[in-house]
């Protein structure tokens, strides 16, 4: 953050902003982990509590918007510090989706309760998950830190969530292969596992605004992708 100011009201202006980036983004992590528990144990109640705290974290996302409104218009802060107010907002709007990702994924438990998940396609959602929400847990730590080669390294790591997602929409599209019977559980499966690809897109987001938020300038170069899922398939064409 930046250096403190005269105005010790404008340093806790950037302090509460800060304070409720970290609450949005626990809540946020909790959401999602909760969201593949419930899938891979058909667990309907925990799937509803992952839709019920989207409101609270929407609301979280308003009062950050509110706040850093208001601390624009009442500070007019430049360089540094506008970035962190901007930076403030960008990282709100990538948790508010991270919490809708959760969310949707906890919508297709009931749908596929009826069927279950198949152990070995539920390790392959839990691996997923492991991924993106270690990506989350750390871009978090790096924002309270504000270390800049630290989230320069946690956008390079994305490429390997995204090779984890081709491998598990190469084995949900063999399981409908496999058995026509499959279909309707493995679609929604394949949701569900796009869902979870995104929270790694969203981590990467927020340290590519962590970066700009510390340095002033934007990372080079193109994020690194291996996500090779729109190819599966088109070779036996």
């Amino acid at each position: 953050m930046a250096s403190t100011h005269m105005l010790t009201a404008f340093d806790e202006e950037l302090q509460y902003l800060t304070r409720r980036i970290s609450e949005m983004g626990g809540l946020a992590e909790q959401m999602c982990s909760d969201a593949v528990r419930a899938l891979v144990n058909s667990d309907s109640a925990l799937a509803q509590k992952v839709i019920s705290d989207d409101v609270i974290l929407d609301g979280a996302e308003r009062e950050i918007q509110e706040k850093a409104i208001i601390t624009i218009a009442r500070r007019q802060p430049v360089a540094a510090d506008l970035r962190e107010v901007v930076g403030s907002l960008r990282i709100a709007a990538d948790l508010e989706r991270v919490g809708d990702l959760g969310k949707n994924t906890a919508k297709r438990v009931i749908a596929v309760q009826g069927t279950g998940v198949p152990r070995k396609l539920a390790r392959g959602l839990e691996h997923l998950s492991d991924l993106a929400l270690v990506q989350l847990k750390d871009v978090l730590d790096v924002y309270v830190s504000r270390s800049a080669e630290k989230a320069e390294v946690i956008r390079l790591r994305d490429e390997e969530i995204d090779a984890m997602y081709t491998s598990l929409f190469r084995e949900l599209l063999t399981y409908m292969m496999e058995d026509p019977r499959n279909i309707t559980t493995c679609t929604h499966l394949l949701f569900c596992a796009k869902n979870i690809e995104r929270i790694g897109d969203h981590a990467t987001n927020i340290a590519e605004t962590i970066y700009y938020m510390t340095t002033g300038a934007q990372l080079e170069g193109e994020r690194p992708k291996d996500d090779s899922s729109n190819t599966v398939g088109a070779a036996g064409r």
